[in-house]
């Protein structure tokens, strides 16, 4: 069965020769190939203000190009966040991104008394490549930012379930190990996953 996929490239480098742009596509030409329905955001290519206040993240006026962002999310049924680990985190232009995205009355109520996401019915895979091995940042960093993301975003806005795949020693792996993740990322857009 067919899928509505949101593909959300969360490189703050719009460079094409970063691996994390070739995943990217990867996952997009499998979804593509098995008939799925897929819609990119390439968040490096947007202008958008970081948010500097509760006011603006509250009321802040949303631009067209966010506005559009926000359709593709409504649209989606599942939804593809790819980026590298930074200092332990996502990148702050893809965080700043979904400041600006995820607002209230849009992602959750705006009142403050309940917690229902918005966004239900949708599922979502974290795929983050890294510098350090994957176990390592797993078991010994206990994947903090990966569960907040997971829990304290995706899983507030009511998406679920939220899958992950970490691609560890990402400049060390050679191009046979790149070779091998770029197909099984593929292979996970082809089954939607």
């Amino acid at each position: 069965m067919s899928k509505r996929i949101l593909i959300i490239d969360g490189h703050p480098d719009a460079v094409a020769e970063h691996y994390l742009h070739a995943l990217s596509t990867a996952y997009r030409d499998g979804a593509v190939a098995a008939g799925h329905k897929v819609r990119s955001i390439i968040v490096s290519e947007l202008r958008f203000p970081l948010l500097r206040s509760q006011s603006e993240f509250e009321s802040a006026e949303l631009d067209e190009s966010m506005r559009r962002c926000q359709a593709d999310l409504t649209w989606a049924e599942h939804v593809v966040i790819l980026f590298p680990l930074w200092l332990g985190s996502m990148p702050a232009l893809l965080k700043g991104f979904f400041e600006r995205l995820l607002r209230p009355g849009f992602a959750f109520p705006r009142d403050s008394r309940g917690w229902t996401g918005l966004l239900t019915g949708r599922s979502a895979r974290i795929i983050v490549t890294m510098g350090m091995p994957a176990l390592w940042y797993r078991w010994f960093f206990r994947a903090h930012s990966l569960k907040s993301l997971k829990r304290n975003v995706l899983g507030f806005c009511g998406i679920g379930p939220v899958r992950m795949s970490l691609i560890g020693n990402v400049e060390g792996i050679g191009t046979a190990r790149r070779g091998d993740w770029l197909a099984r990322i593929q292979r996970l857009g082809h089954a939607g996953h």
